[in-house]
């Protein structure tokens, strides 16, 4: 693709996330237009888009029910002012996100996006404490390698090393433990493993002393660190050590939610109900920034009260609850639920994890992961050693793109998660394109 010197200059005028803009400049890729299943580049070139963008596009791009729900609510409000009062979409959204979360998880608060979900519930579990009787209780344990977000608090909260260095010092109150794929060849079977990483939690906080932990935050497939997918027990053991210590349960559901896993939400699939789901991404099909705060009734409930009180959650964003993206949630909720595509995703995961197992032929593939649509990946240089193959990653990050095809590839394991209205032969188109663009990588190497 050829930019034109406009381009270049408005590149560097601007940063592209978490990579360098010289490096993309020498293979830049500017989309213009996006549908269904599909981006075109601004030469034509079509791409298959496996993660809907970045597990967002969860209907695919530009869905027509989504899209003419946000052109009905352009025709009469657009904004609310959040200090003064709120529109009823957004009520209808608050009622809608309720009626399709876990039991009990019917105080609603949206957000424009997954990081502001997580800040939210990161203060709604601090300011609980306080005004409950329980104010030494402050600090959250989470797993290395999970990612929760960009702002400080949900920074602080995630494992990534890199991503965090350059602003650290992160904010005090924040403890971490090893997720299960860490350890797994310590042990003699998954299910031990995940046993054993589960007892972490409970370790830290005992160490810690119980009565100074607020939290527990995890994504329940765990996606920086390659589709992280735990065992049923394992979130079981959290829910119970939560339990037993006073601690809140907070599931991340940011890249999980809204039908990939099998369900609405991962805690579903997982039958583990947490105090807190954070949501967003794929909850507006990505036609407008939404996310959402998902919490127990009654720990709203200790938010209500008299003015001279002061116990409102002191709190706020000014796009929070904004009416066109709420519109466009209830109409993705719905389109979800009608259609059934919860159930959909289960089967298409099925038949598209038996696709990727195919590539184990190769001898570079350890494990097949994930959840429902959700899926990945992992990369290695032989399933003797299982030793990581970032190169074989970076390589296939190109030769995907040659062939018209966008994925999640860091560099040891590759992730899709196609949206919910592909069928079983878009996932065949796929497959092809993943096998066609791993054969190159491995050539590529092997010269």
């Amino acid at each position: 693709m050829t930019l034109s010197p406009q381009q270049i200059r408005l590149l560097k005028q601007t940063f592209l996330d978490y990579q360098q803009t010289s490096e993309f400049l020498e293979r830049p890729l500017i989309i213009d237009k996006a549908q269904g299943l599909y981006y075109w580049d601004s030469d034509g070139k079509r791409y298959f888009d496996s993660i809907g963008g970045i597990f967002v596009a969860s209907l695919g791009h530009r869905h027509p029910r989504v899209v003419e729900a946000v052109k009905r609510q352009l025709d009469l409000i657009t904004f609310a002012p959040p200090l003064h009062g709120v529109s009823d979409i957004t009520l209808q959204f608050v009622d809608k996100l309720a009626s399709v979360s876990p039991q009990g998880l019917t105080f609603v608060k949206p957000y424009s996006g997954g990081s502001e979900s997580v800040e939210s519930a990161l203060k709604f579990v601090r300011q609980y404490y306080k005004q409950t009787g329980r104010a030494q209780k402050y600090k959250f344990v989470s797993r290395y390698y999970g990612y929760h977000g960009s702002s400080f608090g949900a920074m602080s909260a995630s494992g990534t090393g890199k991503r965090k260095t350059p602003f650290e010092p992160q904010m005090a109150g924040f403890l971490k433990v090893m997720p299960p794929t860490c350890l797994r060849d310590r042990f003699d079977s998954w299910e031990e493993c995940n046993r054993f990483a589960a007892g972490m939690f409970e370790d830290v906080i005992v160490q810690e002393d119980p009565n100074t932990v607020a939290g527990i935050i995890v994504e329940p497939v765990g996606n920086t660190g390659g589709i992280i997918t735990p065992t049923n027990e394992y979130y079981r053991m959290l829910r119970e050590i939560c339990d037993r210590h006073d601690v809140m349960l907070i599931f991340d559901e940011i890249i999980t939610g809204y039908g990939k896993t099998g369900s609405m939400f991962a805690a579903q699939t997982y039958g583990v109900t947490p105090d807190i789901i954070c949501g967003g991404k794929g909850l507006s099909s990505g036609v407008l920034p939404l996310g959402a705060m998902i919490a127990r009734q009654d720990m709203g409930d200790a938010f209500f009260g008299p003015a001279e009180s002061e116990i409102q959650f002191a709190h706020g964003n000014t796009f929070a609850g904004n009416p066109l993206a709420c519109a466009a949630g209830i109409a993705v909720i719905d389109e979800i639920v009608e259609r059934n595509l919860c159930a959909k995703a289960g089967r298409l995961g099925e038949y598209l994890r038996g696709k990727l197992e195919g590539l184990k032929q190769y001898g570079v593939v350890r494990e097949v992961r994930g959840k429902g649509i959700l899926l990945g990946v992992e990369l290695v240089k032989d399933t003797d050693t299982n030793e990581p193959f970032p190169e074989l990653g970076r390589d296939l990050k190109q030769t995907a793109l040659d062939n018209g095809l966008i994925m999640r590839i860091d560099p040891s394991w590759f992730a899709v998660a196609p949206a919910l209205i592909a069928e079983e032969t878009d996932m065949d188109e796929l497959v092809d394109l993943i096998d066609k663009s791993l054969k190159q990588a491995l050539d590529k190497i092997q010269r």
